[in-house]
């Protein structure tokens, strides 16, 4: 196994409970999908991207006010992890799986120039996108770092507030995943998912299927 900065080891295909799921290729599946989001925003895909989305999910106009439309036009996520709670001034945040960086920009300036925003992310054409767009803002209080939810390269309860949208249903260790966040977070710290939700459990023989975790 290959240890990371901070926090726990990345899990083997051993620690899973579905031990059948082969972790990197699903990890190479899920990157593929989303440099491909990364590359051709606009091709259309099996689930939905960009300002339509952000509507669809009730971003105010007010948050995408200057986001560079490279990072709005990449964005896939599932929810709203800002309907859960307002980000304050001065205050760290984590973006866990931040791909093209819309909610971390909408984060940076919420916290202002005295908060620092990190977003996390294992695609790195995404992170490439995200990079430029601060850049095209001009923000230094936000960085992106390559690296895994189950292995987050952030130190020990270094976050006020941990946002995540429509990541944590691609993990198949989420027990891992959540325990890296709980680490990373300051006591009495914030946890905002956004994210898909089944009313029933999914059968081991579907969870084995890559395909079906990325389409």
């Amino acid at each position: 196994m290959r240890k990371v900065d901070y926090g726990r080891e990345l899990m083997s295909d051993h620690t899973l409970e579905n031990q059948d799921l082969d972790v990197e290729v699903l990890r190479e599946a899920i990157q593929e999908e989303y440099a491909e989001v990364a590359a051709n925003p606009h091709k259309g895909f099996h689930f939905h991207t960009g300002r339509h989305l952000a509507r669809m999910l009730e971003y105010a106009d007010e948050w995408l006010k200057d986001i560079p439309e490279s990072s709005i036009e990449s964005f896939a996520g599932t929810g709203n992890p800002f309907s859960l709670g307002e980000l304050h001034p001065g205050e760290r945040v984590v973006d866990v799986g931040c791909g093209a960086g819309i909610d971390t920009l909408i984060a940076a300036k919420e916290v202002g120039s005295e908060g620092r925003v990190i977003g996390v992310d294992m695609t790195p054409s995404m992170l490439e996108k995200a990079r430029h767009a601060a850049e095209e803002m001009d923000l230094a209080n936000v960085e992106f770092r390559k690296g895994y939810a189950e292995g987050l390269p952030i130190a020990d309860k270094w976050a006020d507030v941990i946002i995540s949208n429509g990541v944590l249903n691609l993990m198949p260790d989420k027990a891992a995943a959540l325990e890296e966040m709980a680490r990373v977070l300051k006591p009495r710290g914030r946890l905002q998912i956004g994210d898909i939700l089944v009313q029933k459990p999914v059968p081991d023989s579907a969870k084995r299927k890559i395909e079906l975790w990325t389409g």
